[in-house]
């Protein structure tokens, strides 16, 4: 038998996968870990705990399971949360705290200082993306102002899944997808490192080495087979982002698929035959070569409901309060008795782009109880997911397929309330792990051992979420209310970060 491995690292949990040839499950290990939130609008990982440590856990886990020979795994796909922005020295020894996506708004001020010396136009031309809090290149000048003794020991810059990869192969790389979320110095026309807009902002040779997510670019070294229990000499893939590799577990792969990933945050990725400039959306080059891709994202989503059950369910077991309070907004009539929430706990990203967007329940009255505040906080998500799609069908890109993936998907109501409000079917698979069985399925394909295809055969179709109709024309008025509320708003909500 020949297995792939795949391991991924979350917001808040670590997964890994052992697959053999047919696409067949043989052991599957989490591992869980906290969001360090330093101070407001902060949001940071471990990297040698969170990263490295539920890496070398999840695989030994793997391997204890399934009693696999490690020699039996021909290939090792890695992916993560992304875009991140880490430090190292000299031997790849992190220097601080991994900064995680756009979660993290520390770098609101170096956001507008680029924006504003560099030009909008000429940064969406040659990056394809507007700078926003998911932008790495910000991030990296925030660093230079505020820890310049830290900027000063730094040899490289790399992503969390770079970070995975060195540990793994001792090779600096960082796949193109990846790579294309360092605006303002990425060149997406080149396929290349770019300092023309930026030079001033970091030398060439900090920055990783390009490739392809499934280009073999390095072995496990004698070292890393020692911490993993893996084979010395396993072929190692570039790897993507998280939800890059989501997005292959379920079969997107031609223009017009999308998918929508229900996790800590809302992340989508439509597949497109040709580049999109619209600046209300991310572009990047997508997996493989020739190909691209257009992403939107929301900011809080399934770290809303963690937060909501730590807020107003701490009576409620753990290990099932998320589904009780799941039961109790289905209580809740669609439309939530007239309240109206507002997801942007830590700003708003595509197409808002604004960090200083708050979050809110309007319409609130002594009638209101938890099941019709927990039922309006997952329609707000919905309705801050049908903004995006809404966006994609404004620039052109009306989405033909929808493969809808993620955690979230449990909740019946905020998975049916986003088919509703959005009008449109959703695609759920068989296999519902996520990145990790991505990332094994982009191992395979590196080493030949399956087709682009395949995955239709790995992962067949299980079942689909229909819109309901009877419910079109009250989410139409309440998405109407959902988008004059921030529109409405939007001064106050900055005069309180004056």
């Amino acid at each position: 038998m020949r297995y792939y491995l795949g391991v991924d690292i979350g917001t808040f949990e670590s997964k890994g996968v052992l697959v053999d040839e047919a696409g067949d499950i043989v052991a599957r290990a989490a591992r869980p870990h906290k969001m360090v939130v330093p101070q407001p609008g902060w949001a940071e990982h471990r990297p040698l705990e969170d990263w490295w440590g539920d890496f070398t856990h999840i695989t030994r886990a793997l391997l204890s399971e399934s009693k696999v020979d490690p020699k039996d795994i021909k290939a090792i796909g890695t992916s993560a949360i992304g875009p991140c922005m880490l430090p190292v020295d000299q031997d790849g020894e992190p220097l601080m705290n991994g900064v995680l996506y756009g979660v993290d708004g520390r770098a609101t001020l170096e956001i507008d200082d680029l924006t504003r010396e560099i030009g909008s136009e000429a940064i969406l031309e040659q990056c394809g993306n507007a700078l926003t809090t998911q932008s790495i290149g910000p991030k990296i000048l925030w660093l230079k102002r505020n820890r310049p003794e830290i900027f000063a020991k730094t040899h490289k810059i790399l992503t969390s899944t770079s970070f995975l990869v060195h540990r793994l192969t001792g090779v600096y790389v960082i796949d193109h997808y990846s790579a294309a979320n360092s605006s303002p110095i990425y060149d997406v026309a080149a396929l290349d490192w770019s300092m023309k807009l930026a030079p001033d902002l970091i030398d060439r040779e900090m920055l990783p080495d390009l490739a392809w997510s499934t280009d073999i670019v390095g072995h496990v070294t004698h070292k890393a087979a020692a911490e993993t229990g893996l084979a010395e000499g396993t072929p190692v893939i570039a790897g993507t982002i998280d939800a890059a590799a989501e997005a292959i577990s379920v079969g997107v792969r031609s223009p017009g698929d999308m998918m929508i990933m229900y996790g800590s945050t809302i992340f989508i990725i439509l597949v497109t035959a040709e580049r999109v400039r619209d600046g209300r959306l991310w572009y990047a080059p997508w997996l493989f070569p020739g190909q691209h891709a257009s992403m939107a994202g929301m900011a809080t989503t399934g770290t809303l409901t963690h937060w909501f059950r730590d807020q107003f369910a701490r009576e409620l077991p753990v290990e099932s309060a998320m589904s009780l309070l799941a039961a109790e907004a289905e209580q809740s009539p669609p439309g939530a008795k007239g309240l109206v929430f507002l997801p942007y706990f830590a700003g708003a990203q595509t197409p808002l782009y604004d960090p200083y967007a708050k979050g809110s329940f309007f319409g609130l009255n002594l009638t209101h109880q938890r099941p019709d505040m927990f039922r309006a906080l997952l329609e707000g998500i919905a309705f801050g997911t049908n903004h995006i799609i809404e966006t994609f069908r404004n620039a052109g890109q009306d989405p033909t397929e929808i493969q809808s993936v993620g955690g979230g998907l449990k909740n019946k109501v905020w998975a049916q309330a986003t088919s509703d409000i959005a009008g449109k079917k959703q695609i759920l698979r068989s296999r519902t792990f996520g990145a990790s069985y991505g990332d094994a399925f982009l191992a395979a394909l590196a080493i030949g051992d399956v087709k682009p295809d395949t995955m239709a055969i790995w992962n067949p179709v299980a079942s689909e979420l229909v819109p309901d109709s009877n419910h079109a024309e009250l989410y139409q008025n309440r998405y109407a209310l959902f988008r004059a509320l921030y529109e409405q708003t939007r001064e106050l909500m900055h005069r309180l970060d004056a």
